[in-house]
């Protein structure tokens, strides 16, 4: 199954909300929210539990419609385009949706049969290297770490090669070291010209990876720039000389060490052999 070619307006913004509202009875969720993503950028919404994040992401995944306003996902219209959307997408919600009792390898080839891939074992093959999942990709997923489960999730969300992909508070529950893997792997596909919508309630997710942050409050987006453009709205800090101290990731990847395999993952090895 390939994606359809993208109309006209897809050669602008990624992603583009005009007047977005949304509510449940009387409950407002949404009251009017307007941002553009970049093709090819991270783009963070930023919100604390209840922000209406998630309602943002399943109106632009087609999966809940907008009271009023516009959306396009790669140029088309999530109302009244949705299969153009859909086969544009892919969304990855905030807890992993791997099969424990398959192998990683085998999650992921049954994706591509499923999207009608040629070739889905090569496909597998190359999505398990590109995420540093080869040496586990022979084994059950019920014997992953939690890092490694979203890594595998993410992984099967690149099968179909969609433009766009929507994560949807993707270290909810991960530990730190899990948390800088998933942080690496987010960074790659951007680097490798997927356009990333990321909902967060972690302010330091949001200022490592996103080239954009736009912070969502009481249904409206108060914010949106560069994270330098929302440092300036503060007044500017007492400049001093302070010796630079290593920061709390530096301490962490010294003394846990970067290799990506955590002691479960050696010790589930250790006794599969």
């Amino acid at each position: 199954m390939s994606i359809p070619p993208a109309t006209d307006q897809a050669q602008g913004p990624a992603i583009q909300v005009q007047g977005l509202e949304k509510s449940y009875k009387e409950l407002r969720v949404l009251r009017g929210v307007d941002f553009d993503v970049a093709r090819g950028s991270i783009f963070a919404l930023l919100g604390s539990n209840g922000a209406g994040k998630t309602t943002v992401v399943k109106i632009l995944a087609t999966l809940l419609k907008a009271d009023a306003g516009t959306a396009r996902v790669n140029g088309f219209d999530v109302g009244t385009q949705a299969a153009g959307v859909r086969q544009s997408i892919s969304l990855t919600g905030q807890f992993a949706a791997v099969d424990e009792i398959l192998s990683g390898r085998e999650n992921l080839v049954l994706v591509a049969r499923l999207w009608h891939r040629k070739n889905p074992g090569k496909i597998a093959d190359d999505l398990l290297n590109r995420f540093s999942l080869t040496e586990a990709g022979s084994r059950r997923v019920a014997t992953y770490s939690g890092g490694m489960r979203r890594r595998l999730d993410i992984a099967m969300s690149l099968v179909g090669n969609p433009p766009v992909i929507f994560l949807d508070e993707p270290t909810t529950g991960l530990d730190p070291q899990a948390r800088i893997e998933v942080w690496q792997a987010v960074k790659q596909l951007a680097e490798g010209g997927t356009t990333v919508l990321l909902t967060t309630q972690y302010l330091d997710e949001a200022e490592q990876l996103a080239d954009r942050i736009a912070i969502l409050h009481q249904g409206r987006i108060i914010v949106n720039g560069t994270l330098a453009e929302l440092q300036q709205l503060l007044p500017p800090a007492k400049v001093e000389y302070v010796e630079k101290q290593p920061s709390l990731e530096d301490v962490f990847l010294a003394v846990v060490g970067d290799s990506g395999e955590d002691d479960h993952d050696r010790q589930t090895t250790s006794t599969e052999k």
